[in-house]
């Protein structure tokens, strides 16, 4: 497991309004520290790779980096931290929840030093919220497009996925 620490680790770093703040649940695996748990967290998902790659010379990882800036155990769990992480804005492209949720909680799950990891919370501040166009349109447009009033709209999967009928399958996809 490539060392973090001393890099993404951070307790010094002041929080800006302008910070996506991402909670991460995380047990280490046996023999990793949790601050440098907590900081391959943030390594791995903003600008850190698990080897040495060329472009790392290229751009400035300091201004894009996230940062592990606190750990504090979980009570009454053993050897269960919550770690906090700051990211930079400019890590992000504007408008797009895809690109957001695929750098915090992309391939970071599935990382070495970590037994369990848990996104338990997260802060997006105003200023990106604000590059989110949102709809062309309002409710009431698609409430007339589904001819649905009264009622809360939901999506939902219907289960059992297989084995109903197509009648019975029409029947639990109305009563969504």
């Amino acid at each position: 497991v490539k060392e973090y620490k001393l890099t993404y680790y951070t307790p010094e770093y002041e929080v800006k309004d302008t910070d996506i703040l991402a909670a991460f649940r995380v047990t280490p695996q046996p023999g990793v520290p949790p601050e440098e748990a907590g900081a391959a967290v943030a390594a791995e998902s903003s600008t850190g790779t698990w080897t040495t790659v060329w472009t790392d010379g290229l751009t400035s990882l300091d201004r894009y980096k996230g940062r592990c800036y606190h750990i504090e155990p979980v009570a009454g769990e053993e050897n269960q931290y919550i770690c906090y992480v700051a990211y930079p804005l400019d890590l992000f492209e504007e408008g797009s929840v895809t690109n957001m949720f695929t750098s915090i909680v992309g391939n970071v799950f599935g990382f070495k030093a970590l037994r369990a990891l848990r996104l338990e919370d997260l802060r997006i501040p105003p200023a990106y919220i604000k590059t989110f166009q949102g709809p062309p349109h309002g409710i009431q447009v698609e409430r007339d497009k589904l001819n649905k009033y009264g009622r809360p709209l939901l999506g939902c999967t219907i289960k059992p996925k297989l084995g109903l009928s197509a009648k019975n399958y029409g029947r639990a996809v109305y009563e969504c």
